[in-house]
């Protein structure tokens, strides 16, 4: 169950990126999963050359932030509202930066190094538990408290939610919607990287970890619900423990015992866990 947990907090600091620009902005960006491995891979070759844990996450964060927020203003803003493109652009943008980590860092697995004061385990009793998964954990539970109160209850979560409904009421009453929607698509993005420093302690890193994680992440936010940070940080919970069991318990059929329970959840609720109605106008 601890397993289970702390992966399904590592899959809420990816979803929680992808809530931001997929789920409130509901521009479709299938090379998130690449930027996360883009700041693994970025983050530990800072980590090797300069030794800093800090310096390492910092950079990749940064790196992968500029990246994002280029993408959307240059390429994405240009195709805004249109499903189809979107997805074209970014799975090829997916494809080009997995060619250019797999030419810098090659094919063979990578792992980053743990943070700095969590290594060990805790003993209790009988139990011994890593510390590094622990403080995954809990770094998950801060980030999605800070999420959620930043867009419930501040005034940028209420412009960004008012650009989001209603984008050019949003533009008439004064709200930056562009600069508004470029630092939210640098935040999500900023937080895959985050991840992914995270994630190449805890899984690792190889060529086609970002398509993996992809789907993992796109699970999270669909069940958990479009653009609901509670949702998503439920669903990657739940996603994160029905991993673990069904890769326990029936290790032959542990694809089917992950995404059959989402499917029948889908079925019964299509708009996910805490998902909105959509309003018509």
């Amino acid at each position: 169950m601890l397993n289970g947990l702390s992966f399904g907090g590592l899959l809420f600091l990816l979803a929680s990126g992808l809530t931001l620009t997929f789920g409130m902005m509901r521009t479709v960006n299938l090379a998130h999963g690449a930027f996360y491995a883009l700041g693994g891979y970025l983050a530990l070759a800072v980590i090797r050359a300069s030794g800093s844990y800090l310096l390492g996450l910092v950079v990749a964060v940064a790196v992968v932030a500029v990246v994002g927020v280029v993408l959307e203003r240059v390429v994405l803003q240009r195709v805004a509202g249109r499903e189809l493109p979107q997805i074209m652009i970014t799975v090829g943008i997916a494809y080009v930066i997995g060619d250019v980590v797999l030419a810098v860092w090659g094919g063979r697995p990578q792992t980053l190094p743990r943070p700095p004061g969590l290594d060990g385990v805790l003993n209790l009793g009988s139990l011994t538990f890593p510390w590094f998964r622990l403080g995954l954990l809990v770094l998950a539970v801060v980030v999605y408290l800070v999420l959620q109160r930043s867009l419930a209850d501040t005034l940028v979560g209420a412009r960004i939610r008012a650009a989001v409904d209603d984008d050019e009421t949003a533009r008439a009453v004064g709200i930056d919607v562009g600069m508004l929607f470029a630092v939210t698509f640098a935040a999500g993005s900023g937080l895959a990287a985050f991840a992914g420093v995270w994630g190449g302690a805890f899984t690792g890193l190889r060529p086609g970890t970002e398509w993996d994680i992809l789907l993992l992440a796109l699970i999270v936010v669909v069940v958990g619900g479009l653009g609901s940070i509670r949702g998503a940080f439920v669903a990657a919970l739940l996603v994160g423990l029905l991993d673990e069991f069904g890769k326990w318990l029936f290790p032959s059929f542990a694809l089917f015992t992950l995404y059959a329970p989402v499917a029948v959840l889908l079925a019964l609720r299509p708009r996910g866990l805490f998902g909105r109605e959509e309003r018509v106008a």
